[in-house]
């Protein structure tokens, strides 16, 4: 049986190297010539590093990123709103990565490499369009997307469209659905060199309405007694502006935040200090889209970003991709039929998926962030007094069920 895989993003490898170590055989198409380190971080959260230990992937994921062992939330004002252990920590048999997204993508490739044949990872090759044959068989031609000139055309029996929120195959499936949707949120990313701070393995999140996200990502500079840490700023602007495409390589400039946050200085970290460290700045607009009625039309589905983009809260977005690969493969080795796996694949993923787009629109976990500062905008004096920690405990719980990472479904 042969699969054509199409993107070579997180989802795409993850999807090839699962589908390569059931017996079939898998086409990778990336539309970049030459994979490098792109992005800034990401958390691989526990049930997917799960995932990724079963190809093989844990020890050189652990040689790059850091093992959180923390998750601290706290207001504008720096006072702590909830403090959890996070991985394995908190009871998890693997544990939460914090790692370079793009050294991810390398790693992933990599391995890709070794398991795979060379003729089976095809870069340089841009999806221009497919169809299903009179045998039922998908064909795919492709383009040098610097180019346009013509790359041939392969067929397969299946086609996996892991491409991301900017899918071909998505847009086949619908072509007039327009642009992602945008809530007026600006992100600014980047990575400074610094000391890590509380534990030095804490994923910190301050902030409700206003947000800075930051935490450790880099092994290599752990080993050194310093760091690399991940940073994301994120504040709302009016929407009716509307845009720039989301392009991870669109630089960011430092007055149209940075003020914003001149006075976040807190005895756990100087923010202003760490955004000034960095060399350079991204700039993205917080975009997902709506969920699908159906991911599946003949042989060819969606994975992914391609499936269900979603914002970029409680650390899902790459997770739910590996999650999508285990699932297909899952159903391939228990059916041993590609349309009912394709079938009993989106069934199982599609309404989870849509439900985590969904919530993540009013806020992942750190939703609570935003409760206290709207019910003690003027601070308090302890944190139970303004939420109940049975409130607190409920809301993390909740989410973590949603996302199917409570300890109990990810150890099962």
């Amino acid at each position: 049986m042969k699969a054509l895989v199409i993107g070579g993003g997180i989802g795409g490898l993850v999807t090839a190297l699962e589908l390569n170590k059931i017996g079939i055989e898998a086409h990778v198409f990336e539309s970049v010539a030459d994979v490098k380190p792109l992005g800034v971080g990401i958390n691989l959260l526990p049930h997917c590093v799960r995932c990724l230990d079963h190809l093989g992937a844990l020890d050189r994921l652990l040689a790059l990123g850091i093992p959180t062992d923390e998750q601290a939330l706290y207001t504008n004002r720096g006072q702590k709103v909830w403090t959890e252990p996070r991985g394995v920590k908190a009871g998890y048999q693997w544990p939460q990565i914090a790692i370079h997204r793009g050294e991810l993508q390398v790693a992933l490739m990599e391995l890709a490499r070794e398991q795979l044949p060379h003729s089976q990872i095809h870069t340089g090759h841009h999806l221009q369009d497919f169809r299903t044959t009179s045998d039922g068989r998908i064909a795919a031609r492709f383009i040098d997307r610097r180019t346009g000139a013509a790359l041939g055309e392969m067929d397969g029996d299946f086609l996996i469209g892991a491409d991301g929120i900017h899918s071909v195959v998505r847009a086949a499936f619908y072509p007039g659905e327009g642009p992602p949707r945008w809530n007026g949120a600006i992100i600014w990313r980047s990575a400074s060199y610094a000391k890590p701070f509380l534990t030095g393995r804490t994923q910190l999140g301050i902030g409700g309405r206003q947000t800075f996200i930051t935490y450790p990502m880099s092994k290599r500079e752990e080993d050194k007694g310093s760091g690399l840490i991940n940073w994301a700023a994120r504040f709302f602007v009016d929407p009716s502006k509307g845009f720039a495409r989301e392009d991870w390589n669109r630089e960011g400039r430092l007055e149209d935040f940075l003020p914003r946050y001149d006075n976040w200085r807190f005895e756990f970290l100087d923010v202003p200090d760490l955004i000034l460290k960095a060399e350079k700045v991204w700039e993205f607009p917080m975009v997902d889209r709506d969920p699908l009625p159906r991911w599946t039309y003949g042989r060819a589905t969606l994975l992914g970003d391609a499936a269900h983009p979603m914002y970029p809260l409680g650390s899902n977005g790459a997770s739910q991709a590996i999650l999508d690969a285990r699932a297909l493969a899952q159903a391939i080795i228990d059916l041993n039929d590609i349309d009912a796996a394709l079938a009993r694949y989106e069934s199982e993923r599609r309404t989870r998926t849509a439900d985590i787009v969904l919530r993540n629109r009013s806020g992942g976990p750190e939703v609570v962030i935003r409760m206290a500062e709207e019910r003690a905008p003027e601070g308090f004096a302890d944190i139970e007094d303004v939420i109940p920690r049975e409130e607190l405990e409920r809301i993390s719980r909740t989410y973590k069920e949603l996302a199917k990472f409570d300890v109990e479904s990810v150890n099962a």
